[in-house]
């Protein structure tokens, strides 16, 4: 039975797992990150002590942490919205740790404890490239956007041949490691494609990087769904901000084209490439990374539809 939970009285430091805790075969060192349906945190395994990231399901909507680290609901009502997103959790675990790609994240164990599951993944030096914008520490040039978003998208390309659509494709999920070569993070949205009954869930959106398909109860959801979230991404990197919501977009668009307001700076088939992969309409963006990447190759002249 779930105990009373006060949120005014809710000690905060249950709200994560503290320093030394043991789960598994694996000790706690301290948070890395959190969001509104889990936290990730760095740890090490007791084994070898080698380092990894573990990310555990924690809906603090839905849960809350109990002295002795059970999680459990807040409520009779919202318990079987946690077991149904603590199922799902499971099984986006078990689809991340069948694909195996440099630069995707890569899941290497996953168990149930403390009455929720969490997913162990290697952990990557790194910046976010949302934080390298910000710090604006470094140019960002041609040459950095055709690195990192080409590497990209051979990450992306595995995902789609697996039938899955990542969802939640944005800078603050792509961290940058050495050489600028990328790492696709967070799968908590992804989904397999086409879109089914038995397969549909509560939306995750990305102001000013999901497609208004993606805000549609039944969209139309598939690779050019993450294409669109791709091309908002690197004209972020030309902005140095996010770009406008798609729902304003689709009303009335004032986004002024890249290939405008960049053709002094950045060669035009890279800026074509861009505003193609972000068309408001999902029939009028690339179909496939193969499209898309074809379009990023110096000297394609794809026009903008």
């Amino acid at each position: 039975m779930a105990e009373y939970y006060d949120p005014e009285t809710y000690p905060q430091q249950w709200n994560y797992l503290q320093s030394g805790t043991i789960i598994d075969h694996y000790m706690i060192e301290r948070e890395l990150a959190h969001g509104g349906f889990s936290s990730v945190y760095l740890a090490r395994q007791l084994e070898d002590q080698v380092q990894v990231a573990i990310k555990e399901y924690l809906p603090r909507k839905l849960a809350h942490r109990t002295w002795n680290n059970v999680v459990v609901p807040n409520s009779a009502e919202s318990q079987q919205m946690f077991m149904r997103g603590r199922a799902l959790f499971f099984e986006e675990a078990k689809v991340l740790a069948t694909l195996k790609h440099h630069n995707i994240v890569e899941v290497i164990n996953f168990f149930q404890a403390n009455d929720t599951v969490y997913m162990v993944m290697t952990y990557d030096y790194g910046i976010t490239l949302d934080r390298l914008l910000h710090r604006k520490s470094m140019p960002i040039t041609e040459s950095f956007l055709l690195t990192v978003f080409k590497l990209l998208l051979e990450g992306v390309a595995v995902i789609h041949e697996h039938q899955f659509v990542h969802l939640d494709i944005k800078p603050a999920n792509i961290l940058i490691r050495a050489e600028n070569d990328p790492l696709l993070l967070d799968f908590g949205a992804i989904r397999r494609f086409p879109i089914s009954q038995s397969n549909l869930r509560a939306k995750v959106l990305s102001l000013g990087f999901s497609p208004p398909e993606q805000y549609e109860n039944r969209g139309n959801l598939g690779p050019w769904t993450d294409i669109y979230a791709i091309g908002a991404s690197m004209r972020a990197c030309l902005d140095l901000k996010v770009p406008p919501a798609a729902p304003d977009r689709f009303k009335q668009d004032t986004l002024v084209p890249a290939v405008k307001v960049y053709k002094r700076k950045y060669p035009e088939y890279l800026l074509k490439a861009i505003d193609w992969a972000m068309e408001i309409l999902p029939e009028n963006r690339p179909q496939t990374v193969v499209e898309l990447e074809q379009a990023l190759t110096v000297g394609n002249d794809k026009p903008v539809s």
